[in-house]
């Protein structure tokens, strides 16, 4: 049989279901992403140095008329040739690499820094 239901069994279990919310709620908070835009236009890369966190996602977005690229330094990711008015998105891992520059144009470079 089961207990009867009482007043404070009634309270534990409401302050633990808040409790309990409480904490799903922050965990989803903390685990929120945010989209950086890069734009490129006038043959440059804007902003030239951004701060990201792991997870956050990156988005090149061409205006200029020449195509370009944002490619790593070593080559460990490319977001291959964008014409005017096309993106491209990136998500920030750990051990990615942080300088870029166009493979069209390499006097563009750029980097972001991952907090």
């Amino acid at each position: 049989m089961s207990a009867p239901l009482n007043r404070r069994r009634v309270m534990v279990g409401a302050v633990a279901s808040a409790a309990t919310s409480s904490i799903i709620s922050t965990a989803h908070a903390s685990t929120e992403f945010k989209v950086h835009e890069v734009k490129i236009k006038s043959f440059k890369f804007a902003p030239q140095i951004l701060q990201v966190k792991v997870g956050d996602t990156i988005r090149w977005t061409n205006q200029d008329v020449a195509p370009h690229t944002a490619t790593a330094n070593e080559g460990g990711w490319d977001t291959s040739e964008l014409t005017k008015g096309n993106s491209f998105d990136v998500i920030v891992t750990v051990d990615m690499e942080t300088s870029y520059f166009c493979a069209f144009h390499p006097h563009m470079k750029a980097s972001f820094e991952i907090a």
